[in-house]
């Protein structure tokens, strides 16, 4: 043990430099998969690879960036990139991540799974992005289908320029994460894709989705419990379920969604445009809700608050729906009825020793004492 002691210390007395040259996979604070055994061939195995990549840019001190090359295709079983990492990191996904089939499938909920990490930043440049196989899933209804990409606790993250496509579920999903935009990102699987949300997000605030195109089988965007500071800009959506907040109170109580704000997105065939739907069974609230600047392309219902969502007519519900507002909606509708309101009637007044008049409100206030 005395020798071995020794034998550092003066590794590192006589040559400082050479920790440098025996860390193959690095130049610069630039960390290539290719360097650390990955064939980018889109057939071999290349998921330890990254792994290895991984596990060198979280102990790297400074700034580190992670590279995806272009022109590569990268076979992956399961990713995961977590931290607490020592820097700041960069992502430069220009290549291809491939998911393999149903049967070979070991990635869990996630083929690509992002978590704990601060000050992110993604980047294809356009090139980069990710294919989930999703045909060898789809017709498998009783299937715990996984999906493509997913941030956990995640803060001030950074996400441009890249493509996932054929995710078996949801393409993005985003839980517990305060600060993120995602940017010029282009999603696409067919209109008969189960459940292949374009974004799912849930318990997290200051999002921003913008200039992206989203194809899929389900909500392009939806806005789960637990969310607020939601925004939606410059967002293209079709095929699809359109843009919805909810469901909510359908699995979980007191489910809540508040400053949400939709703005100059266009809906092309969809079969929802912006919708806040609500289920009975749970509470909370849906407030404070904004579609504004709007064009709608033959869209079944454009404008759409159902609070009757997957149940009974004749049931209640007791998640509140406030403070809404559409502004600005044009376009045209692929159907007969363009604005459905179907809201809870569970809904009244109440007054104890109470004076005064009301006058067109919902719910009316005949109980007032003059």
């Amino acid at each position: 043990m005395q020798s071995f002691i020794i034998f550092v210390l003066l590794l590192d007395f006589i040559s400082p430099c050479l920790c440098t040259r025996l860390n193959i996979g690095t130049q610069n604070g630039i960390y290539n998969v290719m360097n650390y055994g990955a064939h980018g061939d889109g057939k071999s195995d290349d998921t330890q690879a990254f792994a290895s990549t991984w596990s060198n840019v979280c102990n790297s001190v400074g700034m580190s960036t992670l590279v995806i090359p272009a022109k590569k295709t990268f076979l992956v079983t399961k990713l995961h990139f977590s931290g607490r990492c020592k820097g700041k990191i960069h992502i430069q996904f220009e290549g291809k991540i491939v998911a393999p089939s149903r049967e070979a499938w070991k990635a869990g909920e996630s083929l690509i799974s992002i978590e704990n990490l601060n000050g992110l930043t993604i980047d294809g440049n356009g090139q980069g992005g990710a294919d989930g196989g999703g045909s060898t899933w789809w017709q498998c209804s009783g299937c715990q289908r996984p999906g493509v990409l997913h941030f956990h606790s995640c803060n001030d993250l950074s996400v441009s320029n890249i493509k996932i496509t054929n995710s078996p579920r949801s393409h993005v999903s985003v839980n517990m994460c305060n600060g993120a935009t995602f940017s010029h990102i282009s999603i696409d699987s067919p209109p008969t894709s189960p459940n292949t949300d374009g974004f799912d997000i849930s318990f997290s605030s200051n999002i921003l989705v913008k200039d992206s195109n989203i194809k899929s089988g389900d909500d392009c965007i939806a806005i789960n419990g637990g969310s607020s500071f939601i925004n939606a800009t410059g967002v293209t959506c079709g095929p699809g379920h359109g843009i919805s907040v909810g469901s909510l109170g359908k699995t979980r109580p007191n489910d809540q969604v508040s400053n949400v704000n939709v703005r100059n997105c266009t809906f092309i065939g969809t079969s929802n445009g912006g919708r806040i739907k609500t289920a009975p069974g749970g509470s909370g609230y849906a407030k404070h809700i904004t579609f504004e600047k709007i064009i709608l392309v033959n869209v079944k219902n454009p404008i759409i608050i159902d609070q009757h969502y997957l149940q009974d007519m004749e049931l209640d519900t007791d998640v509140s729906v406030s403070d809404v507002t559409y502004r600005g909606v044009y376009g045209t509708c692929d159907g007969n009825i363009a604005v459905n309101l179907d809201c809870s009637s569970k809904v009244s007044a109440i007054c104890h020793n109470a004076y005064g008049t009301a006058t067109n409100t919902i719910p009316s206030v005949p109980c007032l004492l003059h």
